[in-house]
């Protein structure tokens, strides 16, 4: 089996760039690039805008000055060519018939229409096939799509911000503002980037959020559809005075005793890749006990609440043994405030 070379891996992080611009408008398709080239020149790109339209390869052929210059060419693709028929035909028949010689994927497509038929399809037509290629990279494109499609469940991030002492809120529940403005800019980009929002009803009751996204900062397409709003309300105290519910877009208000993994499975019942949680110490505990949070994304501002604020997560934890462990993937600097990133450990 023949092994990517350095060319093809400088052109596939091209098509990792391309398909990063489909960041906020591709659900709840994924994000996917499209790279062709002949002689490790460049030939024409694309990437997946929306679902209903073309996809990354579709597009890219499209763009070639001359459709025969494909011929004996290889495509570059962040994920592997669907070969199903969907909202568009198979991505597979457009290959073939544009004469291109070779493949370079960077992943399998998880879903199971796909999962290696299009990689065996485009082999019996006599293309060659590289992969995967900068497998981690492409990964990164699409965790919510990746995850739904393997376990039925969305990926799940939370959004939390703290003092220097790890506090959240004074004892009264007030907590604005913790952090900077570059910080609350920064958490548009995650809302923006989610299918749905969720968030308990004590903040509904306490801030009454908007939970739109709405940064002049970020480009048009980001604010074309709204994520979907999701609020728990166990005992049926949500007021129909609330802001959310005069926003552009959907709130979706579960009134009952409420499982988190039946939410979650609704979600993605209702094809939500990524769900981002804005709310309390209470529901963000929840969700890290029930072993349902992938990804925390905590803002720390240089400031102190004092020992009577509320803490970050409630988590009835009483012995050093049942801590829960997590690392770090990201640290940086955002604004005034800091931005830690961090995934569970599954390694104890």
């Amino acid at each position: 089996m023949k092994t990517a070379t350095a060319a093809d891996e400088m052109l596939m992080r091209r098509a990792i760039t391309l398909a990063q611009n489909g960041l906020y408008t591709t659900r709840p398709n994924p994000r996917v690039g499209c790279v062709i080239a002949k002689d490790q020149q460049v030939l024409s790109e694309g990437y997946h805008q929306r679902a209903g339209e073309g996809h990354a390869e579709v597009n890219a052929l499209r763009q070639l000055k001359n459709s025969a210059d494909a011929k004996g060419a290889t495509a570059y693709v962040t994920l592997e060519p669907c070969c199903h028929t969907g909202k568009t035909p198979p991505c597979t028949d457009a290959l073939i018939k544009s004469g291109i010689a070779r493949l370079v994927y960077g992943m399998q497509d998880p879903n199971p229409l796909v999962a290696g038929k299009g990689l065996q399809t485009l082999r019996d037509a006599g293309i060659e096939i590289i992969g995967p290629v900068l497998e981690t990279e492409c990964r990164a494109l699409n965790p919510g799509f990746i995850k739904r499609m393997q376990t039925g469940l969305p990926f799940v991030r939370c959004k939390l911000a703290m003092s220097l002492d790890g506090r959240t809120a004074m004892a009264s529940g007030e907590s604005q503002w913790i952090t900077g403005e570059a910080a609350r800019e920064d958490v548009q980009t995650l809302r923006a980037q989610s299918c749905a929002i969720i968030t308990g009803i004590e903040t509904i009751l306490r801030d009454d959020p908007a939970l739109t996204v709405r940064s002049e900062k970020l480009p048009a397409s980001a604010k074309e559809k709204q994520p979907l709003r999701v609020v728990l309300d166990r005992q049926q105290r949500f007021p129909q005075h609330a802001k959310i519910l005069r926003q552009p877009g959907e709130t979706l208000v579960i009134q009952h005793s409420t499982d988190l993994r039946a939410v979650l499975k609704e979600l993605a019942d209702r094809q939500c890749n990524e769900v981002l949680i804005e709310a309390g110490s209470t529901l963000a505990g929840a969700f890290v006990k029930a072993g349902l949070m992938d990804e925390l994304i905590i803002y720390m501002a240089p400031t102190l609440l004092g020992s009577e604020a509320k803490p970050l997560l409630l988590l009835s934890l009483e012995k050093m043994d049942q801590q829960i462990r997590w690392k770090f993937t990201d640290v940086r600097a955002v604004g005034s405030d800091w931005r830690f990133t961090a995934t569970p450990r599954h390694d104890d």
